[in-house]
């Protein structure tokens, strides 16, 4: 283990260098932008994967698999929606018993 000083005071180990990981492939790997004819839902047909997704963009739509959802709060999960839900069901219970029967005349 040799020692290598790098600054005053300050000493690191000397490690190998190390190559950068390279492919045998001539060429880096390219993402074409060409697809086969797909149908939109505006009736047309694109073979460009940028307009296929900016008509989908344009008119609203999510792309599946390319998105990230914002976690949805269940509604039923805050204190006053608990609330309500117990006094309709208490409500309910009481007009029940009182004998109102729904749809009933």
């Amino acid at each position: 283990m040799e020692l290598v000083e790098i600054g005053p005071g300050r000493w690191v180990v000397k490690r190998p260098a190390r190559q950068p990981a390279r492919s045998n492939l001539p060429l880096p790997n390219v993402i074409s932008d060409i697809m086969e004819p797909t149908e939109q839902v505006d009736g047309k047909f694109y073979t460009s994967k940028r307009a296929f997704r900016a008509v989908g963009r344009a008119l609203g739509l999510t792309e599946v698999g390319t998105e990230k959802f914002k976690p949805r709060q269940r509604p039923s999960l805050s204190r006053e929606t608990k609330q309500r839900r117990r006094q309709h069901i208490k409500t309910a219970m009481e007009r029940y018993a009182a004998g109102h029967r729904p749809g009933q005349r």
